[in-house]
């Protein structure tokens, strides 16, 4: 008999989209084979929480830290939706602004109960914009709006092939988490987005910058555990490009690193 670990168990917040007359809880495949397939972790779905309830009447009377306990990773995806103004003291909205307040009220507690438990953290797209909202950053809802910045969003006339294409590069913080991960200065990424960091959240630190400036790379300076965020998207394709690959593997070996300091974690092995 051998008895081997089980996976790393990554949680997943839960979009919360309409289908027909029904709301739905989900996430992206992509998102999902990449934590599995890239980071090498099992992906665990979080049902995104309806207002005026707290976790308690979502998961048997289990609290938020209870949660974060139980996880060796959280993955913040990246979502057709956009974080709600009013968490930033942002203007209104557009009317036709697509928003989901049960992500953000899941997510934004979520993030700061993980990081102050150490538990490893990444974040993708609307990911890291919910990362610096929770920490007290703003965000431009609309970055074609802004002279000084360039086209971020897709063109999404094309074929989604192309939409998530090489689309511009990015300069990495020298000595930063990045560029130890991907053992470069700068890379070159996809860009599918038009809301993205406005004032940096005090406790985050730039990791990636794109040539008009916009931040699209973060950490936390003083997050106990591995935390970060970029704006583009590595899930995409994870196999086919090396720094994507790079970065949920760092992802999933700090995961792996936390479920094997767990004092209990022989006791969840698999007898084969």
């Amino acid at each position: 008999m051998s008895v081997t670990h089980p996976l790393p168990l990554i949680g997943i917040p839960a979009d919360v989209r309409q289908v027909g007359i029904h709301p739905f809880h989900g996430a992206g495949e992509k998102y999902i084979n990449a934590v599995a397939h890239g980071a090498g972790a099992l992906p665990l779905l979080l049902p995104a929480l309806g207002p005026g309830r707290d976790l308690a009447s979502l998961v048997g009377h289990v609290d938020i830290d209870d949660l974060v306990a139980r996880l060796d990773g959280l993955f913040l995806t990246g979502s057709p939706s956009n974080v709600e103004p009013h968490r930033y003291d942002g203007a209104p909205s557009k009317p036709d602004t697509l928003h989901d307040p049960q992500r953000d009220i899941t997510t934004l507690p979520l993030i700061e109960a993980a990081i102050g438990a150490g538990l490893p953290l990444f974040a993708v797209c609307r990911g890291i914009q919910e990362l610096n909202v929770a920490l007290g950053g703003t965000l431009y809802q609309h970055i074609r709006e802004q002279p000084d910045l360039m086209r971020h969003a897709e063109d999404k006339s094309l074929a989604r092939e192309q939409q998530y294409g090489p689309a511009h590069k990015v300069s990495l913080t020298p000595g930063g988490i990045i560029a130890r991960i991907v053992g470069a200065r700068e890379i070159t990424v996809n860009s599918l987005h038009d809301q993205g960091i406005d004032r940096l959240a005090d406790r985050l630190v730039a990791e990636a910058v794109a040539p008009d400036g916009l931040v699209e790379g973060v950490s936390v300076r003083d997050a106990p555990g591995f935390t970060l965020g970029v704006q583009w998207h590595p899930e995409w394709r994870v196999h086919d490009n090396p720094v994507s690959l790079a970065l949920f593997e760092a992802f999933g070996d700090a995961a792996r690193a936390r479920a094997a300091a767990r004092p209990h974690h022989a006791a969840h092995g698999r007898v084969a």
